[in-house]
């Protein structure tokens, strides 16, 4: 188990812009930075990470917390593993205490399969480096392949011996359940419960997640048998999901943020040989379709996408369908196409870098151009074939969602294939019409008729005013919890002739002070358990040490305080409060900072009015009869929510 002196160092030294700026691309933005959401698919940014606070927040999703929370919200973090990734990324030893049974046995599955995971990596290299059979058969395929030591360890590439169950049986004996072992692929269990390795005999690229986890495997075969699949893979699982990563991307990530650019090829050795040659910024399909997660997953880097086709004509035709999604998530495609009978692997082997870098550069071009040399030699003299390969272009225009570059490509289509722009965009509004109608058939069949109206009605109901007020107390007291207020006490009191007097009397203490004493007063407590929670640390805090500390709550190992409280606190960035403007209208709003005294009245006498209002209603059952002594009771209630109501100048 993690000492929390280990703990307190990582949230002292961890910097959650640098930590997120590796898996989404920031920009500043005052004193903050914002960038798209890697939770949701949107094209205005409403991500906002405040290098002042350590927090960020998501108001698309309404996440929100620290670089912890972060990590364990993307990656799917467990609150240690999470703890050990900034530990290793900030050089911070780690010091253990010893962990109980218990704590063993809490580790859940997800957490069993990375683990299992880790360990045949960790074995698969092994094996490469230092066995015999390793070193011979897959350390010598590597070599001939070009790859040097370095870029092989770098890539953590293995070797599975040539036995059925070598890696099996030394996985049980290091006491890794075979359970495990068959869920992520690694061992294939039969029926008759038989097992044998899945890789067997095969040369292993590990499939990293962004943040450097193992979540898979691709084997590739040395046997020339055609019988024998050339390459396998891990099949889906918990931790696996082939259509939501790509290859190379943890080793790449840092290169397609720098270069603003993002080069995609097809297989597994044309990123390591890429890489060898100082092309870092590349990731590949490992063979299998584009999907629009994979492409947003690199959207969070760049907006540019460069895909690199090998010299294959057939295989390009096939991969046309990738670059309309690529253009369908708002990306800007270019397009390189190697000689024929090459791939980057081959090219990046015969050519020097510097060839490499300079061919990548002068070999660009636009998928306009690039479509247009592609079929054009299949077009000419057909005007029927013509006017088809002018509506596919105009196909992937209809694709990109800004209208403004639709224009400029839709200019460029006109000058390549001699053609009006007005019939162009003639074609593109039907072709745009189009797909709004497929978009909106989809969505209607995802959801009944009047099902919005529906919900929306049911969320207004839903709406509970304790947990807004609550919530307000919360805001008040990690906002401006520590500062010292004036407050006017009103005390009840009797003057000479007997009747009751209001004496006014002015007192000096903090926000906190004067909730927890009105509060206690009234013995309310809070009925959200993590309002409860979170308001019963801020008064051990006052206890220990007078003030709040509100970065206790940021990062609190529970991420429903660090998430609550991280909201609280970015609320005042969110982009959707600042649309108004109001300054620039020259209308000035009153902060709350600037009528404490009132803010904080308001929200303790809102509060008492809310629960006020529950008592009357609890004991105002027609179907029950009531003492005289309980009719008084809320005659008393009744009078006093009016008083209630009179400070908070409200009429009822």
């Amino acid at each position: 188990m993690i000492s929390r002196s280990t703990i307190d160092r990582v949230f002292e030294t961890a910097r959650v812009e640098e930590v997120i700026g590796e898996f989404v691309q920031l920009k500043k933005a005052g004193s903050n930075f914002k960038g798209l959401s890697p939770f949701a698919d949107e094209k205005t940014p409403s991500f906002m990470v405040s290098p002042v606070k350590q927090i960020w927040k998501d108001f698309s999703t309404g996440k929100g917390g620290n670089a912890v929370s972060f990590l364990m919200e993307h990656e799917h973090f467990s609150y240690p593993e999470a703890i050990r990734y900034l530990a290793k990324k900030y050089n911070i030893e780690i010091e253990e205490t010893v962990q109980t049974d218990e704590q063993k046995q809490q580790m859940n599955e997800r957490e069993s399969m990375f683990l299992v995971s880790q360990f045949a990596k960790d074995y698969f290299q092994n094996t490469l480096l230092r066995t015999e059979q390793g070193k011979s058969i897959g350390l010598s395929y590597f070599k001939e392949r070009g790859f040097r030591e370095d870029v092989i360890e770098k890539f953590d590439l293995g070797y599975c011996l040539d036995q059925w169950d070598a890696f099996t049986q030394e996985a049980l004996k290091k006491g890794y359940e075979l359970g495990y072992l068959e869920k992520t692929g690694l061992t294939v269990v039969k029926e008759n419960g038989k097992h044998f390795d899945r890789f067997k005999s095969r040369v292993m690229f590990p499939i990293h997640s962004m943040s450097g986890r193992i979540l898979g495997f691709g084997g590739r075969t040395l046997l020339t048998d055609k019988k024998i699949a050339k390459y396998v893979n891990s099949p889906e699982s918990d931790i696996y999901k082939k259509s939501k990563i790509l290859y190379g991307i943890y080793h790449a990530k840092k290169e397609i943020a720098k270069q603003d650019n993002c080069f995609l090829v097809e297989g597994y050795t044309d990123v390591i040989s890429l890489h060898q040659s100082g092309i870092e910024n590349v990731v590949a399909s490992s063979g299998t379709a584009l999907t629009p997660d994979q492409i947003r997953l690199v959207s969070r880097l760049t907006k540019n996408m460069t895909v690199l086709f090998d010299g294959d004509a057939a295989g390009i035709r096939a991969s046309l369908r990738g670059i309309d999604l690529i253009l369908e998530q708002g990306m800007n495609v270019k397009v390189v196409t190697f000689p024929n009978g090459e791939d980057p692997d081959s090219f990046a082997k015969k050519h020097s870098d510097t060839e490499l870098k300079a061919f990548l550069d002068t070999s660009s071009q636009d998928f306009i151009n690039f479509k247009v040399s592609l079929l054009m030699e299949e077009v000419q003299g057909d005007p029927v074939k013509k006017a088809g390969l002018i509506r596919d272009i105009v196909s992937s225009i209809s694709k990109i969602p800004n209208s403004i570059q639709r224009e400029v490509y839709v200019q460029e289509c006109s000058r390549i294939m001699k053609i009006s722009e007005r019939v162009l965009f003639s074609e593109l509004a039907q072709l745009i019409s189009k797909n709004l109608k497929e978009i909106t058939k989809s969505q209607q069949k995802e959801r009944p008729a009047f099902e919005i109206v529906k919900q929306e009605e049911n969320e207004a109901e839903a709406v509970d005013p304790l947990f807004i007020l609550e919530e307000e107390i919360i805001r008040m007291l990690l906002l401006y919890g520590n500062q010292e207020v004036h407050f006017i006490e009103e005390v009840e009191d009797v003057d000479e002739d007997g009747a009751l007097v209001i004496k006014k009397n002015n007192i000096t203490h903090s926000v906190s002070t004067e909730i927890y004493l009105n509060l206690q007063d009234d013995e309310i407590e809070f009925s959200h358990p993590i309002f409860r929670e979170i308001y019963l640390d801020m008064i051990h805090q006052i206890n220990q040490n007078e003030k709040i500390n509100a970065e206790e709550f940021i990062t609190n190992k529970n991420p429903n305080i660090s998430s609550m409280v991280t909201s609280i606190l970015m609320d005042e960035e969110n982009p959707n409060r600042q649309l108004s403007n109001w300054e620039r209208k020259n209308i000035f709003v009153t902060q709350p900072k600037e009528v404490l005294a009132k803010a904080t009245n308001d929200a303790i006498f809102n509060l008492r009015r809310i629960l006020i209002d529950k008592l009357i209603a609890d004991m105002m059952d027609p179907n029950k009869s009531y003492s005289d002594e309980e009719k008084q009771l809320v005659i008393d209630y009744t009078d006093l929510k009016k008083r209630l109501y009179s400070k908070l100048m409200r009429v009822v």
